[in-house]
């Protein structure tokens, strides 16, 4: 699993690089729904407007596509999974819990035990400062069950990949998604124990001890960006 910071470009050049290498027999993106990956056609492939388009990419709020192309190219014969929810369903997510939405699985990726305490309250400070502390207190545990939620279907997906393509299989998705305690590793692990799973996280910072939670990691330089959360703050 190829993690990144979505918006930058490094980590991307990174991610090809590593599909490359990799030469992975199928691609599972965090950022396409299952209907949207079933366009990727290989004629489109190899042409970053016309994908693009048929992605519909501009309205998903994703970063710019041209840093997600070459990842397609890089594996040009790999089949091509999306592994997104909607909207409608990361909503309930929210509202009633993950397994509630993931259905008749819920039990085999784990969604169906119980957060400790410890483990909760770090991902609840987690999803507090993913969205700037702006979110009310009563918010965020919903926030997490989404999370699990958009985690445990990337486990889906890449098995569904793995039985129809017999591997290898390169998932694509954020750190938070790569983290080998709690993201779609773990998940993993919990349904398929006997699949072999290599998580890569991505840096903008040598990371402090403890060792972060991922198999490998990479360090690039930050990328320039707007402060995020600089409208939160009226500035």
């Amino acid at each position: 699993m190829l993690g990144e910071v979505h918006d930058n470009p490094a980590h991307h050049a990174n991610q090809a690089a590593a599909v490359a290498a990799l030469a992975p027999a199928a691609l599972v993106f965090e950022m396409l729904t299952p209907a949207q990956a079933g366009r990727v056609t290989p004629a489109l492939r190899g042409d970053a407007a016309a994908l693009g388009a048929a992605l519909e990419w501009e309205a998903s709020g994703w970063p710019d596509f041209a840093m997600y192309h070459p990842i397609f190219t890089a594996a040009p014969g790999a089949a091509v999974y999306g592994a997104a929810f909607g909207r409608a369903e990361v909503a309930r997510a929210v509202r009633e819990g993950a397994a509630s939405v993931f259905g008749a699985e819920a039990a085999r990726f784990g969604l169906d035990r119980a957060l400790a305490p410890e483990d909760l309250a770090a991902r609840l400070a987690e999803q507090a400062e993913a969205h700037c502390d702006a979110l009310p207190a009563e918010m965020l545990p919903g926030m997490v069950e989404a999370q699990r939620l958009r985690d445990a279907g990337l486990a889906r997906a890449a098995l569904q990949a793995l039985a129809e393509t017999g591997g290898p299989v390169a998932v694509i998705a954020g750190n938070g998604h790569a983290r080998t305690d709690r993201g779609m590793p773990w998940h993993l692990a919990v349904a398929a124990p006997e699949v072999t799973i290599l998580a890569v996280g991505q840096f903008e910072a040598p990371p402090e001890e403890p060792a972060p939670p991922y198999d490998l990691w990479l360090v690039t330089p930050p990328a320039a960006r707007e402060d995020p959360c600089a409208v939160f703050r009226g500035g």
